[in-house]
């Protein structure tokens, strides 16, 4: 499998397709191998490439957390220029939509067109204080039983129609597993922290490159709001809200809505 040796780390990427690059960013407790839907639907027409985040997967670090979403950014940064033909797409989700954002802001050069999907600037409200909770309870030691695991993280990434559906459940309830089954806890603190930590409002205005937002109807993880404020701050920001979608709609769900929506952006660039 193929690995990007940096000065502190091993980094795990997936690459696939031919055409201009498109790099997607995973969210927290995600991997490479998440983005397959989008791969499938892309491959013929892009090349596709992604990577294990620090604390997830495949990839080593060997330094250890804590790791801010610079750091991510810079590891993605050095994945652009090692296997990709800059300017990139780079498309992200959660944590990865950060990831997104901070490699548009850091290294615009690298970048044509930037997608940050169930994103937020800064954490506020109701996300600071769940994701607060879940980076104290597992560094107090707190350990979810398999099967709790799974029903609890599935009601934030899932709306009420797959949580209603058996045979959607049934779908989507292995990727669940394989996200929270058996996460370790300190790294999931080490994630979630990161974006408990990250601000990066006051940087947006200064954002060089496109950046469009596409935010869930019905995203319990990360409210629409949040999507709203970072498009409205970013001078070539835009808004795009999908109907009845959750936090992870696009693995198993409604894929091919998530990525009609992404294919609509990027033609207005290829």
């Amino acid at each position: 499998m193929p690995t990007l040796d940096l000065s502190d780390a091993s980094l795990f990427y997936l690459q696939r397709g031919n055409g201009p690059d498109i790099v997607w960013c995973p969210g927290g407790d995600n991997v490479a191998a998440d983005w397959e839907d989008q791969f499938r639907a892309f491959e013929g027409q892009f090349r596709n490439t992604s990577f294990d985040p620090r604390g997830s997967g495949q990839t080593a670090s060997r330094r250890e957390p804590p790791w801010l979403i610079e750091d991510y950014g810079a590891d993605c940064a050095a994945l652009i220029r090692a296997v990709c033909k800059p300017p990139v797409f780079v498309i992200g989700l959660s944590m990865g939509s950060k990831i997104a954002i901070q490699v548009a802001l850091d290294h615009p050069e690298l970048v044509r067109a930037a997608v940050a999907m169930g994103v937020s600037g800064r954490p506020a409200g109701f996300l600071k204080d769940w994701l607060t909770a879940e980076v104290e309870f597992r560094r107090q030691g707190g350990r979810l039983s398999r099967d709790f695991a799974i029903c609890h993280y599935a009601a934030f990434m899932y709306p009420s129609e797959v949580l209603g559906d058996d045979e959607l459940w049934a779908k989507v309830k292995p990727f669940v597993d394989r996200s929270y089954g058996e996460r370790e806890g300190p790294f999931l603190a080490a994630q979630w922290q990161a974006c408990i930590d990250y601000d990066i409002t006051a940087r947006l205005p200064q954002c060089q490159v496109p950046l469009h937002v596409i935010a869930f109807s019905e995203d319990m993880q990360t409210p629409q709001q949040h999507g709203r404020r970072v498009a409205d701050l970013a001078p070539q920001g835009h808004f795009h809200l999908l109907q009845g979608l959750g936090h992870l709609s696009l693995v198993g769900h409604r894929p091919e809505q998530v990525n009609d929506c992404i294919r609509r952006i990027l033609v207005d660039y290829a």
